[in-house]
């Protein structure tokens, strides 16, 4: 993926200004800071979500952005009904023509049951410190786009 992400940088003409790493997310550098950090999907793989935010804000510098993309159930109830009843037969069965393994994706249904809320993902980045924080529902509500900022320093 990191080469993927390398050429498209290159390609868009951005070597000069972005650079891609790869790294344990429980465990950040802070060099210098980052000036965004973004992720997809990260906080379903962590044990604790939270601390997982606050180290997350912790590395990006005074006036930075965090933006996260994470799986969400639709509001509307009787749609929210029939996308968790599709996604958890559809999930395994795209596991197994991607990852040619029945069981690759069966996680995933039972994860977004655990799945903190959009509202509760929001909470969970002001908790951490970050300000301005907003998300967009996006695919009919299947997932949510979160933006939250670093305050700057006093």
């Amino acid at each position: 993926m990191l080469a993927a992400g390398r050429a498209r940088v290159e390609a868009a003409g951005l070597a000069d200004r972005i650079e891609l790493r790869e790294g344990r997310a429980e465990e950040l550098t802070d060099e210098d800071g980052f000036d965004a950090l973004t992720f997809t999907y990260l906080l379903r793989y962590v044990d604790d979500p939270a601390a997982q935010m606050r180290e997350l804000a912790r590395v990006v510098r005074p006036g930075g952005t965090v933006v996260c993309l994470e799986l969400s159930l639709p509001r509307w109830r009787t749609y929210a009904r029939l996308y968790h009843a599709v996604f958890r037969r559809m999930a395994p069965v795209a596991g197994a023509i991607v990852a040619r393994r029945g069981s690759a994706y069966r996680y995933l249904p039972d994860s977004l049951d655990a799945f903190p809320s959009p509202d509760q993902l929001a909470a969970t980045m002001r908790a951490a410190g970050l300000v301005d924080v907003s998300y967009r529902r996006l695919t009919t509500g299947v997932v949510a786009l979160h933006r939250g900022r670093v305050p700057q320093e006093s």
